[in-house]
């Protein structure tokens, strides 16, 4: 009788070494001051405050903020091009950009990548990206965890979770609370589809249509694959630059990110229940990618709303004589961004003007 073995059942543990020989140096690389090295420990440690004199946050009274989220089905669209780098930035995106919507400083990320098979070079490619991300986003990429299930995932499939811890100074918070009637809400532009409506992107793109990740699209001046894989945006470090800027002034009342729900349900979480928020629809530029789409499905235009961010990827709502300020600020940054709507009296919703 045969005597069975781990990789008779799949998991090959030389090739699972050698993937994990790969990823060290790409951690490293997001290491900042903070980071206290365990190499081969059971968990990543960081420090809270800086030792140096020069760079010592002095902290009050800090909160902690986290956040987690994964990349969806846009990873099919990776599996189907063979390119996993652009979803790495993808997984901290997501993360990240959310925790900065309370005003954090993104501190520390954590990835899990769950795999078919050991795959090297895959496997490579995705932590390439999430530590181009963490560069972005100024956070350590501090530990991991890669685990090869045979059985669960379709050979070649794979999937990703991300975990962002931050910090910020109590009493600068964000929450939305402090939102009031006559504050405008600033809209920042997004580098195209983000990370959400992939289930519907693929149906369209791939069943309606009937193209292929290697097809070139004119009206995007990229392939298929290029023009779904471009990977989401980082709002980190400009937004930091803005709220160090306005530290005592706390100008910033709300920040909302345009994930799945659209603009007008992401916007509406942070929306006290006696302000209403107006947007003026045609007020930023939509990105060629959503017409494309919406005319590849003939989607309709409340359809196009409650799944994309339509080209206006983070908002932000802030006192009205420091809008245009605000703006010069993000544009320095090299990032877009257009007065798109006004806060009113109400009763906690948002609605199209």
């Amino acid at each position: 009788m045969a005597k069975a073995t781990y990789k008779d059942a799949g998991v090959d543990l030389e090739v699972y070494a050698e993937s994990m020989s790969r990823l060290p140096k790409l951690m490293q690389r997001t290491f900042s001051p903070r980071v206290m090295r365990l190499d081969g420990g059971f968990a990543g440690l960081f420090k809270l405050d800086f030792q140096n004199g020069l760079f010592k946050r002095s902290y009050d009274n800090p909160v902690l903020v986290s956040g987690t989220d994964g990349v969806g089905t846009k990873l099919k669209v990776a599996q189907l091009a063979d390119r996993h780098d652009t979803v790495g930035i993808d997984l901290v995106a997501m993360c990240v950009n959310d925790i900065i919507c309370c005003g954090a400083e993104p501190l520390f990320f954590l990835d899990y990548v769950a795999m078919s098979h050991d795959d090297p070079e895959a496997l490579e490619q995705v932590v390439q990206g999430i530590s181009d991300g963490c560069v972005d986003a100024d956070c350590a990429l501090l530990a991991g965890e890669t685990a090869i299930m045979p059985d669960l995932y379709q050979h070649g499939d794979y999937d990703l979770a991300g975990f962002c811890v931050g910090v910020v100074e109590q009493d600068e918070l964000i929450d939305g609370s402090s939102i009031v009637a006559d504050d405008v809400v600033i809209g920042v532009e997004a580098s195209g589809l983000h990370s959400n409506g992939f289930s519907l992107v693929r149906k369209v793109v791939f069943e309606i249509a009937e193209l292929s990740v290697d097809d070139h699209v004119e009206q995007l001046g990229a392939t298929v694959g290029e023009a779904l894989l471009t990977p989401t945006r980082i709002y980190a470090r400009p937004l930091q630059k803005i709220l160090s800027y306005y530290k005592v002034k706390k100008v910033v009342h709300g920040i909302a990110h345009i994930t799945g729900g659209g603009l007008q349900e992401n916007l509406e979480r942070i929306m006290p229940s006696d302000v209403t928020a107006l947007i003026q629809r045609d007020s930023w530029d939509v990105l060629p990618i959503f017409d494309w789409i919406q005319e590849l499905g003939e989607i309709e235009d409340d359809e196009m709303d409650k799944v994309f961010n339509r080209g206006c990827g983070l908002t932000l709502v802030v006192s009205p004589f420091y809008a245009e300020n605000i703006q010069r600020m993000l544009k320095r940054s090299g990032l877009k961004s257009w007065v798109i709507g006004k806060v009113q009296a109400g009763d906690g919703s948002v609605r199209w003007s």
